[in-house]
């Protein structure tokens, strides 16, 4: 086996993993959990992380992993880590930040029943193809020939997929019910830490006339009742304060440069040249000239508003 063999990488990357899951189970186990959606989601990304996991080091056994090689066993575990490391946390950042986002919250109520019909169906949908690659079925077919004993197991993984569709629907529908009539959120709904939840919801588009000034990494925390701001900054444009590198200790004040829509051409740009490399090489060639164009507007020097005072 050389040292590029995938086998290896399904154990080496087994290992940082494995302290990560402790590491996020000492931070419940020394916090005081509050079980609303957002949590629910967080506990669900965990356990079908680790299913999927557990599954990653079977394939990393070169004589399992002969057996079963593109078969749906594979389906399932890659199915267990992606939807389980990004869709639930995704999912659980969406009910968290919402709020803050919209200025309402979605509904508790609404937001279970989506945990619930997405983690039960997804679960009853992707376990049970684990089954069907220990019994042979291969990946990247739509049909087989009738005399397979496939047919059972394939139509509970059908039937269950409505129940994780009704869940992701649910959401959805939750979303769109709440960014119109969910309840106000106020500044901070989740009693959070961080500094996000200081600002109104949804927030201005300069955040904080008043820069905050931090002593912690939990500021809304550790200092509940004494949240300082700095001074020396102009409330009539937008200023930056810059730091020393090790203490953050105010060294001097720099205006923000003015509002450009290059940046936006540069991200568009950027865009349609890789979504076009995808089907053709010269993508790269021709579509660097309008990304240059762009990097060059952007980065062109037009000085700041206090270069006009």
């Amino acid at each position: 086996m050389n040292a590029t063999s995938p086998w290896d990488g399904q154990t080496a990357i087994a290992i940082p993993a494995g302290i990560q899951i402790f590491c996020w189970l000492a931070t419940l186990w020394d916090g005081k959990p509050v079980f609303k959606t957002p949590l629910l989601f967080v506990i669900g990304f965990m356990v079908t992380f680790v299913i999927g996991g557990l599954t990653g080091v079977m394939v990393a056994s070169v004589p399992f992993d002969t057996q079963v090689h593109d078969t749906y066993f594979v389906v399932a575990h890659f199915h267990y880590v992606l939807i389980g490391g990004a869709v639930f946390p995704l999912l659980g950042a969406v009910y968290y930040w919402f709020p803050k986002i919209t200025g309402r919250m979605m509904s508790e109520r609404l937001g279970r029943w989506s945990f619930w019909l997405i983690f039960t169906g997804f679960n009853l949908t992707f376990f049970p193809m684990h089954i069907l690659g220990l019994q042979g079925m291969p990946r990247r077919i739509y049909t087989y020939q009738p005399d397979m004993p496939w047919h059972g197991v394939n139509l509970f993984v059908s039937g269950c997929a409505l129940i994780l569709t009704t869940g992701f629907v649910v959401f959805f529908v939750d979303a769109i019910r709440s960014a119109r009539r969910g309840d106000p959120a106020g500044e901070n709904p989740w009693d959070a830490p961080t500094l996000e939840w200081a600002t109104s919801s949804p927030p201005q588009s300069y955040n904080f006339v008043f820069i905050p000034v931090v002593e912690g990494a939990n500021p809304l925390w550790e200092q509940r009742d004494t949240l300082t701001v700095g001074g020396g900054l102009r409330t009539d444009r937008r200023e930056l304060v810059i730091t020393t590198v090790g203490a953050a200790q105010a060294e001097a004040c720099e205006a923000s440069p003015r509002n450009s829509i290059w940046p936006f051409w540069s991200a568009v740009t950027t865009s349609v040249m890789l979504i076009w490399s995808i089907f053709s090489p010269w993508a790269v060639v021709w579509g660097s000239i309008p990304v240059a164009i762009a990097l060059i507007g952007w980065f062109w020097p037009e000085g700041t508003p206090e270069d006009d005072s």
